[in-house]
């Protein structure tokens, strides 16, 4: 395991306080279910990197069978699933294989060991004076260029909610470009907001008295 700078490629000092959006992603070289992992790999696709507390938990399984049932609606959306646990490899292997035999589920994406909570602590999910990974549920938004544009996390009794992922990745996606705005409770197709009127002229030049700063764009997301 080793968290390295993005353009030296040397170790370097995991942060412990909790990434902003808008920070770069910290690189990581890991092993993981599906061979070694370099963040740097998922450059120019979208990625959600998701951790768990432990392997062989209720709610954590619960978890990954329904990522894995839902992986095709990522894919449709460029997006890659990545897991992370504490637990070591060989744990995370016997783990993904007792899900397929039980549920007749196949984890396809990858899963990687960070027995050193080295990863949990360079992304904040846990405080540097951490001795086991009880908090850690957390779930990062990274887009193509690598930089963080959303995280949420849960605790150890709750679970995430799949479609709420969904939702998330899709309104990012939707905003990108920097024209429009997704409003509370958007959903996929419904239409966005306009950016809001930043000068006096654009305030009292709209009909609406409101239509400067809250108005639907008419175009879907």
């Amino acid at each position: 395991m080793m968290i390295a700078s993005d353009d030296s490629g040397e170790t370097v000092p995991g942060q412990c306080a909790p990434l902003r959006i808008g920070d770069r992603a910290p690189r990581f070289l890991a092993r993981s279910t599906q061979g070694p992992i370099d963040l740097d790999d998922y450059r120019g696709s979208w990625l959600i990197l998701f951790s768990h507390p432990a392997d062989f938990t209720p709610v954590c399984t619960s978890e990954v069978v329904a990522l894995a049932r839902a992986a095709p609606q990522f894919a449709e959306l460029g997006c890659r699933l990545l897991g992370l646990s504490v637990d070591s490899l060989y744990s995370h292997l016997a783990w993904i294989r007792l899900i397929r035999d039980t549920a007749g589920v196949t984890i396809d994406f990858p899963i990687i060991e960070d027995p050193t909570m080295e990863v949990a602590r360079a992304y904040g999910m846990v405080g540097a004076d951490a001795r086991d990974s009880g908090t850690v549920r957390m779930t990062c938004f990274i887009d193509p260029d690598g930089v963080l544009q959303a995280s949420n996390s849960y605790p150890l009794t709750v679970g995430r909610s799949i479609p709420e992922m969904l939702r998330v990745l899709t309104a990012l996606q939707a905003v990108r470009d920097g024209a429009g705005l997704a409003p509370a409770d958007w959903q996929p197709g419904a239409p966005l907001l306009g950016l809001p009127g930043e000068t006096a002229e654009a305030a009292l030049a709209s009909e609406d008295p409101a239509g400067w700063f809250h108005a639907s764009l008419g175009k879907q997301g």
